[in-house]
């Protein structure tokens, strides 16, 4: 599929709608074609296939084993109990798990074709939706997990929720082919203080839209939402993030970053990760209009000839920061921008176990490795716990970006029968875990089986290199120490690798691009330090620099710290230090010729 034809398919779908319904209602295919799953992307599917099965079925001239990953969005991560035990039951129609996202979401693997017109619309029945929770449009709008009622939390939520409404695609072609032509508004547009020209707006239009025109937008754009100093969305990954500024304990305005974004292709150095850089603070009132005004100069300036050129952060870069704000600003007639605030972050990790609420309630982050909602034989049996707690105790939950769950609103009366729930499905939490703060964070991209783009494995390979490098952090007296590890399938960047401390990201089967250099605090990217390394590899490859850094650290100093202080290597970022070793590029400072090639 060639590049440009992508942006045709857009323009000729009437409004993403294509053939989809015909399709789909066409019981003789067991998979629909690929501009078709163009379009799906935009409806919040993508169609994949078994990988494990495509050698073997090939030899016995079988098709692929077809199936459908569907996303669910949520801004924010919030899900009630209710809503949960729904998508509880479409396990049944999917692979028998869920996996929690990193950008809060649930992603359901292994529907087959004729059960997704059920499986959707049972999604939108529930309040949630799963528009636009892929495709080139606003995907789910992350925000702080952490359910606390203060007056700043409570407006994190509530803009994510207003960016949410803002920025669906308005055609009808979503609710004609899942719904029969019901119109079903998501759970937060009941709520009576939603403006009633921001409720007709939802409704679905036909023609143009009015925010993305015919063509949507270049490519996918992500928008999150954080509170200094807890960096949990990872607010500089995002195409557009927003950190409220807070006066008297009141949330006045926020400060907006601009053109974040991971993704790239191995050796092809006009593509690399970029973290978000503060473009202009916005009144609080006005927040929503400047994002806009970001989106559509998106829309109208970014690279739809070339899509691994299309993302905001290569619009930024071409632009400039200075012109890009102009041209904002030329969309927010009468609105007055500020210089964005200072910020400062501490730390992208969850803080696991019990907490309180400030209402007299409490929550719960429980650890969910990898995200992976499942009833496996050995435990913990995740999927059965959360259940039961949403069943008996109807407390409603919130996905974390380190895909861990928050079991929410739980009244100090409830608290051991959360407790006793959880034990009894051998699911741990806290401390009593015995996890090493490493693991607490690490994060592996879903990749083999289920991911076409995948080049390696991640979900199934990173939790038993974490067995390795717990062993060598405890034998190293490290367990403690805030250190960031991050796993893809691929370079396209999506479990966010390269602003962790090491980043791992597929090559080739078992092989991995290996990063070091970000930072726990997700506000610095790392550099390739090896431009291949075997899976069996990287627990040593890890050990050589924890052993360096136990030995050089200064009183304090956190690995990332010592790292930027011991590893200064020229100026970064850089396209080259992506894509070329680093000893390579040692070696260009030195005054010796490199070969750029990936």
């Amino acid at each position: 599929m060639s590049k440009a034809s992508v942006e045709d398919i857009k323009l000729a779908s009437a409004g993403l709608r294509g053939q989809l319904a015909e399709q789909f209602a066409d019981a003789s295919l067991s998979h629909i074609p690929e501009d078709a799953n163009i379009l799906l992307k935009h409806h919040g599917s993508y169609q994949q296939d078994d990988r494990d099965l495509r050698a073997k079925l090939s030899k016995e001239g079988k098709e692929k084993a077809w199936s459908f990953m569907v996303r669910t969005k949520m801004p924010g991560g919030r899900i009630s109990a209710k809503q949960w035990l729904i998508h509880d039951d479409l396990c049944a129609k999917a692979n028998g798990t869920m996996r929690l996202t990193n950008r809060q979401g649930i992603q359901l693997h292994g529907v087959l074709k004729g059960g997704m017109k059920e499986l959707i619309s049972n999604v939108c029945h529930s309040g949630l939706t799963t528009m636009g929770a892929c495709g080139d449009v606003v995907r789910n709008t992350m925000g702080p997990a952490a359910p606390i009622k203060d007056a700043v939390h409570e407006d994190t939520q509530r803009l994510t929720e207003e960016i949410s409404q803002r920025f669906l695609w308005r055609s009808s072609a979503y609710a004609d082919i899942w719904l029969d032509g019901e119109k079903l508004d998501p759970e937060w547009i009941k709520d009576p203080e939603v403006d009633p020209a921001v409720r007709a707006a939802t409704k679905a239009a036909e023609g143009d839209d009015p925010i993305y025109g015919k063509l949507y937008l270049p490519r996918k754009f992500k928008i999150g939402v954080a509170i200094q100093p807890c960096n949990d969305t990872d607010v500089f990954s995002q195409d557009v993030g927003l950190v409220p500024h807070v006066v008297d304990g009141a949330v006045i305005g926020y400060t907006i970053t601009v053109g974040g974004g991971f993704g790239m292709s191995h050796g092809q150095l006009s593509t690399r990760p970029f973290l978000g850089q503060p473009l202009l603070y916005a009144p609080r009132p006005n927040v929503v209009d400047a994002i806009e005004a970001i989106v559509t100069t998106q829309r109208d300036h970014g690279n739809r000839t070339e899509r691994k050129n299309a993302r905001l952060k290569y619009t930024v870069q071409t632009m400039g920061l200075a012109a890009f704000r102009a041209e904002v600003e030329r969309r927010l007639p009468g609105i007055k921008t500020e210089d964005p605030k200072p910020l400062k972050f501490d730390s992208v990790e969850d803080n696991l176990g019990w907490h309180e609420q400030g209402d007299g309630k409490l929550y719960c982050c429980v650890y969910v490795s990898m995200g992976r909602i499942a009833d496996p034989q050995d435990k913990p049996g995740y999927r059965s716990a959360f259940a039961q707690i949403a069943r008996e105790l109807d407390l409603p939950f919130i996905v974390t970006a380190n895909t861990n769950m928050i079991i929410a609103d739980v009244s100090p009366d409830k608290k051991a029968a959360v407790d006793a729930i959880l034990a009894a499905h051998g699911v741990v939490h806290a401390d009593d875990a015995g996890f090493t703060r490493v693991r607490k964070v690490a994060h592996a991209c879903v990749a083999l089986p289920t991911c076409g783009l995948s080049l390696s494995e991640s979900e199934r390979a990173l939790p038993g290199m974490l067995d390795k490098i717990d062993d060598i952090l405890r034998e190293l007296g490290l367990e403690n120490e805030p250190i960031l590890i991050r796993m893809t399938g691929c370079p396209n960047g999506c479990g966010r690798p390269y602003n962790a401390d090491f980043g791992f990201v597929g090559r080739a089967p078992n092989k991995y691009a290996m990063f070091v250099g970000g930072s726990v605090r997700g506000d610095r990217l790392a550099g390739l330090e090896f431009k291949s390394v075997t899976g069996d590899e990287i627990p040593a490859r890890v050990r050589a620099f924890l052993e360096a850094f136990k030995a050089e650290r200064q009183p304090g100093e956190i690995f990332a710290d010592w790292f930027a202080r011991t590893r200064k290597l020229g100026d970064a970022p850089s396209a080259e230090q992506f894509h070329i070793e680093l000893a390579e590029r040692a070696a260009r400072l030195a005054g010796e010729k490199v070969d750029a090639a990936g």
